[in-house]
């Protein structure tokens, strides 16, 4: 797709240059590639209820005659922002590097409700070239193609499918209220187990309780824990930290890490410490909780987006403004309370 703002723009070998300074879109396979579905990236809840409640007809009707009306901002949408600024400071850095964030519009609407989302892409400035259209089937095919390091949905039944598949994806939800975060350094939080790191641990916890859960993680503290869904999207996130580092901007780097978990420090924290050291990575805030609610903890941080494996935690951070994100993965899961919005269907736009 095209991109209608007042700029110029050249056909290339390698898709849509953008000129007046701003570089052309990175291939995928260079790119770290960001896929999000229109109904995170923007709100559509009463799109949405016209679909479940009059059915396809009315709702690609009601988007066509909507069409110059924009969408307000979704739950993923700072996130997206944040990403962006990270780019202008890459292409400061690195004028000629292709390394950058490549965010994807991955939804299963029909293309008739394209022309809406370009206006509302415009409309706040985003810059979203690559729009995936699949009119109902299902994304992972397009997922592959496009080396997606991270997939945002508010399909429970397609970030599962996509996890399946070895990428890393999550639920989000559209919540009542949202922190005013960063525009500036783009903050991203992690619970570790079942996320970073596998579910091995929690599923010593849950068959076993927390005294012999304590015992295996002393027994096993120098063997480092397996990899958990999440893991290679902080490894692409310490990636771009490091060349922000080989340019001295340590201190001033717009990319911050952070993991959050229910561990406590002494009794099982030197596992996870040592993993993460293992496989080369580095936190830059590591908060050990030891059973404590996340959400206070989180309120402090202001993420853009926090990932958790629980729905426990990730509803009681969005009470509190957070936008977290489900990854249903591991031993942990169960249905989502009532207190964030999780009506969707597998067929529903996205």
């Amino acid at each position: 797709w095209l991109d209608y703002r007042q700029t110029d723009t050249t056909s290339t070998a390698s898709g849509i240059c953008r000129m007046q300074g701003v570089a052309s879109i990175p291939k995928p396979e260079n790119a770290i590639t960001i896929a999000v579905s229109s109904r995170v990236l923007f709100n559509m809840e009463k799109e949405q209820q016209i679909y479940e409640q009059q059915g396809m007809e009315e709702y690609i009707k009601y988007q066509v005659e909507h069409e110059t009306e924009p969408f307000s901002p979704g739950p993923a949408f700072s996130f997206v922002k944040a990403l962006e600024a990270v780019n202008t400071r890459l292409r400061e850095l690195y004028p000629e590097s292709e390394e950058l964030f490549d965010v994807v519009l991955m939804t299963n609407n029909h293309a008739y409700v394209g022309l809406r989302l370009i206006n509302t892409i415009n409309h706040h400035q985003l810059f979203i070239e690559r729009f995936c259209m699949t009119g109902g089937n299902s994304p992972i095919g397009y997922l592959k193609a496009y080396h997606t390091n991270l997939y945002l949905s508010a399909d429970p039944v397609k970030v599962r499918e996509a996890l399946e598949e070895g990428i890393a994806a999550a639920t989000m939800f559209t919540q009542e209220k949202m922190k005013e975060v960063s525009e500036t350094q783009l903050r991203v939080a992690f619970d570790g187990d079942a996320v970073l790191f596998s579910d091995e641990s929690e599923r010593i916890y849950k068959a076993h309780g927390l005294d012999k859960f304590f015992e295996h993680e002393k027994a096993h503290e120098n063997k480092p824990l397996d990899h958990g869904p999440l893991k290679g999207f902080l490894e692409v996130l310490g990636k771009l930290q490091k060349k922000f580092y080989d340019k001295g901007q340590r201190m001033d780097c717009p990319i911050r890490t952070y993991l959050v978990t229910a561990r406590s420090a002494a009794s099982s924290g030197t596992r996870a410490l040592k993993t993460l050291r293992s496989w080369g990575l580095e936190i830059d805030e590591a908060l050990f909780l030891a059973g404590a609610p996340k959400g206070p903890m989180l309120e402090k941080i202001r993420p853009h987006i926090f990932f958790d494996d629980q729905m426990f935690h990730v509803e009681g951070a969005a009470e509190m403004g957070t936008v977290a994100c489900h990854v249903p993965y591991g031993i942990a899961q169960r249905v989502p309370k009532k207190g964030i919005k999780d009506k969707e269907i597998s067929s529903a736009p996205k």
